[in-house]
C-alpha cells in the first residue's frame, strides 16, 4: 500500500492508536505517551496505554541550553541538533514500543512538538525594497528543533510534528497548545477550572462551566520551575537540577521586596493571550537575581522564586479570569506539582477554589502533556482545526506538518 493510502485507511479507523511525544522547558526529558484515541475533537475519548520518560543525556541537555542563549547559539550547531533531537525523538518512540511490545504497524500517527529553543511571538516589522510585495511585512517566529522527518523515517509511522509554527503563521504565539487538550479530557458541565501546568514556563487554561471551545482562554502566567531549577543549581554546585520535594525553599524566607520588585515586571501586567520563555525568565533572569541580592542566603532567595510563581499564577487568576466565569477548582500538573513548599503557597493565596493535582481526577500528571500532543496530533490528522484562538491569539487552523 502507498501512503497516501494508509493515511486514507488511518483515517477511516473509529479509533487511533497515538503516540505523543513531548520535551519542556526544563529539558528534563522526552515523555513519550502511547495513547487509544476513539473519535476526535470534543467526542474523543482518551485511554492511556504506556508511558514512560526518557531523560536526555547529560551532554545533550547542556548543549540545548547553549542553544537557548544567543550569544552561545551556533547555526552550525542548531542544525545539527534539530536532527540529532530528531533521532532521540524517534528512539524514545521505538523504546516506548519496545518495552511494551507493540509493534510499530500497530500504530497510527505519532504527534510531536519538538523542543523550543527560541519563542519571538511579538510582531517584528520588515520593510523590503520588492515591488511585488505591498507594504511592510509584520513576522512573528518560534522555532523548534527535533526534526519531525526523523522521526517518521526511523518509526516507520506518520508523525505530525511541529505543532505551534502554524499558529504563530495564524497571527498566534504558538502557545499554549495544551489548552485544546484539557478542553477535551478536563471541562466539567457545572464547574469553573482552571488547569495550570507547571513546567519550566507555568501556563493555565481556563474552562468556564459546559465550555464551548470559543470560550476557552489560555495564556502563560510567567516563570514555573525555571527560576527556581537555575537558583538550586547554584545552591547545589550542579549536583541539584531542580528543589526536589520544595526542601531548599521550604528553609529559606521570603524577601518581600526583591519578591515585589520581581513581580513589577512588564510580562505580569500585559493581557492575553501571551506567552514567554527561557529568553526572558531563564538563566539570564536568574544570574541578575543572583547579582542584585548579593548577601542574600541562596535558600531565601530559592523561597522567594518559589513565591514569585505562586504569586504570578494568582495574581493572573484576578487580574485576567476573574470576570470570565467561576474558579471552582484549580487543577495542577508538571513538575511544579511536586513540590510541596510551592502547593502549600498557591493553596493559601487562591484559598477561594479547591486545589488538586491531576492524579486526583485519574490522570497520570507527568504524562498529561504528551497525551496533549497526541490528541493534537489525532485531531490535527482529521483536518480539525486543534489551536484555541483565544488561548494563542491565531486564527483557528490546523496544526502541524504531517510526515508520510
Amino acid at each position: 500500500m502507498n501512503r497516501i493510502g494508509r493515511l486514507n485507511d488511518v483515517l477511516k479507523k473509529p479509533s487511533r492508536k497515538v503516540l505523543g511525544l513531548m520535551s519542556g522547558t526544563s529539558v528534563d526529558a522526552i515523555d513519550a505517551a502511547l495513547t487509544e484515541i476513539e473519535g476526535h475533537g470534543s467526542d474523543a475519548k482518551v485511554t492511556l496505554l504506556a508511558f514512560e520518560s526518557f531523560p536526555f543525556p547529560t551532554e545533550v541537555r547542556a548543549r540545548i541550553f547553549k542553544l537557548f542563549d544567543p550569544a552561545t547559539a551556533r547555526i552550525d550547531d542548531i542544525c545539527d541538533y534539530d536532527f540529532l533531537l530528531g533521532e532521540l525523538f524517534a528512539g524514545a518512540a521505538n523504546k516506548l514500543l519496545e518495552r511494551h511490545a507493540v509493534s510499530p504497524a500497530e500504530v497510527d500517527i505519532i504527534g510531536s512538538a519538538g523542543q523550543t529553543i527560541w519563542h519571538a511571538p511579538a510582531v517584528t516589522r520588515h520593510t523590503l525594497s520588492v515591488n511585488w510585495m505591498r507594504g511592510p511585512i509584520g513576522t512573528r517566529s518560534t522555532m523548534a528543533i527535533g526534526q519531525s522527518a526523523v522521526i517518521a523515517e526511523r518509526t516507520g509511522i506518520i508523525t505530525v510534528g511541529d505543532l505551534r509554527v502554524r499558529d504563530v503563521a495564524a497571527g498566534g504565539h504558538g502557545a499554549p497548545l495544551i489548552s485544546y487538550a484539557d478542553w477535551v479530557m478536563l471541562r466539567d458541565p457545572h464547574k469553573g477550572r482552571c488547569i495550570q501546568n507547571i513546567g519550566g514556563i507555568g501556563n493555565v487554561t481556563y474552562l468556564p462551566p459546559n465550555a464551548e471551545l470559543e470560550q476557552v482562554v489560555g495564556f502563560d502566567t510567567g516563570p514555573g520551575n525555571m527560576v527556581i531549577d537555575a537558583l538550586a543549581d547554584v545552591a547545589s554546585g550542579g549536583k541539584l537540577k531542580f528543589d526536589r520535594d520544595g526542601k531548599l525553599g521550604a528553609k529559606g524566607r521570603v524577601r518581600e521586596s526583591i519578591l515585589s520588585g520581581w513581580l513589577d515586571d512588564p510580562y505580569f501586567r500585559r493581557q492575553p493571550p501571551k506567552t514567554t520563555g527561557r529568553e526572558h525568565f531563564g538563566v539570564q533572569f536568574a544570574r541578575r537575581a543572583l547579582t542584585e541580592a548579593q548577601g542574600v542566603p541562596i535558600e531565601d532567595l530559592i523561597a522567594t522564586a518559589t513565591a514569585l510563581t505562586a504569586h504570578s499564577i494568582a495574581r493572573a487568576y484576578h487580574d485576567f479570569l476573574s470576570k470570565r466565569g467561576p474558579v471552582d477548582e484549580v487543577i495542577v500538573g508538571g513538575g511544579g506539582s511536586q513540590n510541596p513548599t510551592l502547593l502549600a503557597m498557591l493553596r493559601t493565596l487562591l484559598a477561594h477554589a479547591k486545589l488538586l493535582t491531576h492524579e486526583d481526577l485519574g490522570i497520570n500528571s507527568k504524562a498529561k502533556e504528551a497525551i496533549g500532543i497526541a490528541i493534537i496530533a489525532n485531531d490535527s490528522l482529521m483536518g480539525l482545526n486543534s489551536n484555541v484562538p483565544a488561548a494563542t491569539g491565531g486564527r483557528p487552523t490546523v496544526l502541524g506538518k504531517i510526515n508520510l
